[in-house]
């Protein structure tokens, strides 16, 4: 054997060693764009860090909330890094499923999350979850249908104004439709944009008392108002329609206007992957003609650590580095400013590279800081969130009125029906939870 044969197996053994020693982080997340990008990068960080190795479990978004809260309420430790919103943050806080972040580093800058993406992760003064990105909702809408149609959008457009909008852009041999809006069933699906829909209708999930409110006339009116307009200018199959779908549409050039998550403003214009890019315009989430409120919505996507998880150190490395102005910066040099995470720091919107390469940077930052979920509704409520309710029996609750509500844009039930069936199972979910005495 000679010298060099034994230095080349010494040299692989060391290899070998060092792959075997490397520990494997397992990440869940949703297959939004941002996270499928942040996949795409993630040999930067093992390249930087070769102890750790990634792997990765993406999800459709219903999938992803079943499987991880069934996991982390178990304890079970399949994964070590989970991709959730704020709406569950606070509450698996609390429950102490989560693990504070206290190991992000000294260079992490937590100084620059916005405020109000910060608070809603924060409890009793320690961050629990680190936010990917951020997103309030907003009208993304093709200025060349407008035109066309003799239309101007105003700078706060009313739900009068849309919907007449979105009748005159729609064009069934043309295959465009006017409108694109959520269908799918699902808490964080079609009862997102519904909640905040009936938010600018003015009205609430529930009164003081806990007691729900589908009774009301405002549900009834927003819950009508959506029916007849999916009817009237919705794309077929418009039930089976979430974020990713929709998108699709308008990336297509399908859709005369599009009214979801502010974040989705950088995929629908950039030129790589929408036949639309260089004709979307912006505007502020709708509001029913005298209601002060333009729906509140405001959600985050966050990284954070499973109290079950034995790998914390490496899983806080990996989510310093994923949540950083670094990690913005990385994305920057390789896909351009406007394909950036939005709506996490304040640094951001002070980047002039940023704001002169993203043209709906100012219009998210505004819906951003509009959406104040300690008051989402004009009438009085006894909880907090925009899009959702802050209290655990909402996943479930929020599902189940989903589906009824998915139903109804299916054509399968009437908006009496579901409306009827929503107050029955609300009252008595929050009758045995104890909210109503």
């Amino acid at each position: 054997m000679t010298l060099k044969t034994v230095l080349l197996g010494a040299c692989s053994a060391l290899a070998f060693a060092g792959m075997a020693s490397a520990e494997t982080l397992t990440i869940a997340t949703v297959n939004n764009g941002d996270m499928v990008r942040m996949q795409g990068l993630t040999a930067e960080f093992t390249k930087a860090n070769p102890d750790i190795q990634v792997e990765w479990v993406t999800l459709e978004e219903n999938v992803l909330r079943e499987r991880v809260t069934t996991d982390i309420a178990a304890g079970g430790g399949q994964y070590d890094i989970v991709t959730i919103g704020n709406y569950e943050v606070p509450i698996w806080a609390k429950q102490k499923w989560l693990l504070p972040l206290d190991g992000l580093g000294d260079k992490y800058d937590m100084d620059d999350l916005l405020p109000a993406i910060r608070g809603g992760l924060s409890m009793d003064g320690k961050l629990f979850a680190a936010p990917f990105y951020g997103e309030s909702a907003m009208i993304m809408y093709r200025k060349d249908l407008f035109e066309k149609a003799g239309l101007k959008m105003p700078e706060k457009p009313t739900w009068e104004f849309i919907a007449d909008a979105a009748r005159k852009t729609t064009d069934r041999k043309a295959d465009i439709s006017g409108m694109c809006l959520r269908g799918k069933a699902g808490w964080g699906e079609n009862m997102a944009f519904v909640s905040a829909l009936n938010n600018s209708f003015g009205g609430r999930w529930f009164d003081e008392q806990w007691k729900p409110q589908f009774d009301q006339p405002e549900w009834k009116a927003s819950l009508q108002f959506y029916a007849d307009l999916m009817k009237d200018a919705g794309p077929s199959g418009a039930s089976s329609n979430g974020f990713n779908e929709n998108l699709t549409l308008f990336q297509q050039g399908k859709c005369g206007m599009w009214i979801d998550a502010t974040v989705a403003a950088s995929f629908v214009s950039n030129p790589k992957d929408s036949k639309v890019a260089d004709k979307v315009g912006y505007a502020m989430f709708p509001n029913k003609e005298g209601v002060d409120n333009h729906g509140k919505w405001l959600w985050s996507w966050n990284l954070a650590v499973p109290a079950s998880s034995k790998k914390a150190e490496s899983a806080q490395k990996f989510i310093a580095w994923a949540t950083s102005k670094e990690y913005t910066a990385l994305v920057a040099s390789k896909e351009g400013w406007s394909n950036v995470p939005p709506g996490t720091r304040t640094s951001l919107y002070k980047n002039e590279e940023y704001t002169k390469a993203a043209p709906f940077a100012v219009p998210t930052l505004a819906a951003m800081d509009a959406a104040d979920i300690t008051k989402p509704t004009v009438k009085p409520v006894p909880y907090t969130g925009g899009q959702f309710v802050a209290i655990p029996e909402f996943q479930a609750l929020g599902t189940t009125v989903g589906q009824l509500f998915s139903a109804v844009i299916a054509g399968q039930s009437t908006v009496e029906d579901a409306l009827a069936a929503a107050q029955a199972t609300a009252t008595r979910d929050m009758t045995r939870a104890g909210y109503i005495k």
